[in-house]
């Protein structure tokens, strides 16, 4: 595989985005409102498995400005990203004409590394969502803006699995992928591409991206029934879209990037205090 090059410019942009987003009048900025919704209750415990588990980032660490990625799953203005990229934030805004829009009202599970956005830009469009993982061996194309610029990642799902932010004592459900290739090509961390889409062959999102391990190859996603719990308890999706089967590398690349002339996939942009 010719060897990827990847340079950290667009990361800085998108930091830079930050700065001129919050360096005017922050009181017109409405401050994120974050609802938090865990099923793992002890009225409601989930069954524990005995199966591998990677560790990830510390959740808990200090929290700072970032961007990351966001798609969007209802017309009314229904989005899903990452929870660790909503995490910590007091101001969150989706990309829109080169510019973050704030949006105030998220709703962070603790079960796994999902949240929903009920609040930000409404959409002709929507990306359609299944409970259903894919079988091992089945090919996944992660989509979003590592180091600022969008990119497709085709891997190739191991299995389900545990995941642990630091020292953590739950465990999120996962999905494991092993990548193959990148389109473009070129080298360097996914960080960036986190909550964005990963799409099985069929056209269905079956996870948001969550972390990878840049050493081992690996990508790691929500467990789709994760993410639809957490749909179904927001109580705001309401459509259902047709999905459109995805014949290969180049093909994910070209419906991603209609998605991102039509909007349907954005820059997400987290603003924390000083």
């Amino acid at each position: 595989m010719a060897q990827r090059r990847s340079g950290c410019l667009p990361l800085i942009l998108g930091l830079i985005l930050i700065a001129v987003w919050v360096g005017g009048e922050e009181s017109d900025l409405p401050p994120l409102q974050t609802e938090a919704f865990d099923p793992r209750s002890p009225r409601r415990p989930l069954p524990q498995f005995e199966r591998e588990t990677y560790v990830i980032q510390d959740r808990d660490g200090p929290a700072r400005d970032s961007m990351g990625t966001a798609f969007v799953v209802d017309s009314d203005g229904v989005w899903l990203t990452a929870e660790h990229v909503t995490h910590g934030c007091a101001r969150f805004g989706l990309e829109e004409d080169g510019m973050p829009i704030a949006v105030s009202r998220v709703l962070e599970s603790r079960e796994a590394d999902v949240a929903l956005i009920r609040d930000g830009q409404q959409s002709v469009a929507i990306l359609p969502l299944t409970a259903r993982a894919p079988e091992p061996g089945g090919l996944g194309y992660h989509m979003g803006f590592p180091a600022g610029e969008p990119m497709v990642v085709q891997s190739e799902l191991i299995g389900a699995a545990d995941a642990r932010r630091g020292m953590a004592d739950s465990a999120e459900p996962v999905l494991v992928w092993a990548e193959r290739s990148r389109q473009p090509e070129r080298d360097g961390t996914l960080s960036g591409i986190s909550g964005g889409p990963t799409l099985g062959e069929d056209g269905h999102v079956v996870g948001v991206n969550s972390a990878s391990t840049d050493r081992r190859g690996r990508v790691l996603t929500t467990d789709p029934a994760a993410v639809i719990r957490l749909v179904e308890a927001a109580r705001a999706v309401d459509e259902r879209a047709q999905p459109r089967p995805i014949a290969g590398l180049s093909d994910a690349d070209r419906q991603f990037r209609q998605w991102l002339a039509s909007g349907i996939i954005r820059r997400a942009f987290c603003d924390v205090d000083d």
